[in-house]
């Protein structure tokens, strides 16, 4: 994956390059990859709002799927919605290259470990 950072305003995207690896039978994409690259972006962006990584561990992580992916990267954005002291709530959208569609998104809740 490679990342980009709005330190400012705590968003991270990351792109998942496509890999046949990744695809599950029938070729889409699989939403194991998928989940587990919005968990990714969420540590990078609430590391960019708190101005650098800190301990944190996934409390809660719901995600929708709405179209497949096939044969295309994937954009992955947190955007940081709410940072308390020991919670943090963050929006993540996932978006096939070339277009502008969602092919799913998640809420995360992270606790704050330190």
């Amino acid at each position: 994956m490679t990342a980009a950072l709005s330190p400012a305003d705590g968003d991270a995207t990351l792109r998942l390059p496509w890999s046949d690896r990744l695809a599950r039978e029938g070729g889409a994409l699989s939403g194991q990859a998928l989940m587990a690259a919005a968990d990714t972006a969420t540590v990078i962006a609430l590391s960019a709002a708190r101005g650098g990584y800190g301990p944190m561990t996934t409390v809660q992580q719901s995600t929708t799927f709405q179209r497949p992916v096939m044969g295309a990267d994937v954009f992955v954005t947190a955007r940081v919605s709410k940072r308390g002291r020991t919670l943090a709530f963050v929006d993540v959208t996932m978006t096939a290259d070339g277009d502008d569609r969602p092919v799913a998104k998640a809420s995360t809740v992270y606790a704050l470990l330190g």
